[in-house]
């Protein structure tokens, strides 16, 4: 009597509906690549060590791994300036705040711009603070992620005092090593369990043509609805 062995593979279910259709998904068509963990930062894009389908991926040119094609994050700097400051309000692109406390925590400032109707919960993240100590840092993302926004203006009250805005980096703008270049879409998504973990590399499947909706793909579109996927064929 011969032993018979039976084994079984769980195959991964997931959303895909960036993927129009079966097009460009056989494997000789999405190579097998590796990707760099340590260099997806965990938060609003990857949440939970979950890297989802679609993601953009570059090639590291120091290394050969895969990281995320990069477009940063806006950061803005409010730092306080002459004297006898008492409160201040923010301006964003026509939208003025309820005026804020000179004392007032990071968390207070993010919920006076939260409140502001052309910003909503997620699109600002405050830290720092408060302004008699050090100067706040606002980084836009959300609906805002991976933009060049607009500048925030403030308007001061009590004696000399001053909020000073300044652009710490510029939103919009390019990694740097490779990871400015698009070269295809993670097309299997991975579930790392420490996303930050520097040792780990992980291998993926990479789609590089098909039919692909654009509005879907999980991460931020410039005002016009494109990405810059340069590298990427896709077929309409």
């Amino acid at each position: 009597m011969t032993d018979i062995s039976v084994s079984t593979t769980a195959y991964q279910v997931e959303r895909r509906s960036w993927l129009l259709s079966s097009h460009g998904t056989d494997p000789g068509t999405t190579p097998s690549v590796t990707l760099d963990v340590s260099a997806f930062t965990a938060g609003t894009h990857y949440p939970n060590g979950y890297i989802p389908s679609g993601c953009p991926l570059a090639k590291i040119t120091a290394s050969g791994l895969y990281g995320p094609y990069s477009v940063s994050d806006e950061v803005q700097t409010l730092t306080e300036g002459g004297s006898g400051l008492t409160s201040f309000t923010i301006t964003y692109s026509g939208q003025t705040t309820a005026s804020i406390d000179d004392d007032a925590t990071a968390a207070q400032v993010q919920a006076a711009l939260e409140a502001l109707s052309n910003l909503a919960p997620g699109d600002v993240t405050v830290t720092g603070g408060p302004l008699a100590t050090g100067p706040f840092s606002v980084t836009f993302g959300g609906t805002l992620a991976d933009t060049d926004v607009a500048a925030m203006t403030t308007t001061p009250t009590g004696g000399t005092g001053t909020v000073v805005v300044a652009t710490a980096t510029a939103g919009g703008a390019e990694g740097s090593g490779g990871l400015e270049t698009a070269a295809g879409l993670l097309f299997s998504s991975v579930k790392v369990p420490n996303l930050l973990d520097t040792t780990k590399d992980v291998g993926a499947a990479m789609l590089v043509h098909g039919f692909v909706d654009l509005s879907k793909l999980p991460f931020t579109l410039d005002t016009n609805g494109q990405t810059d996927l340069k590298l990427i064929h896709f077929v309409a």
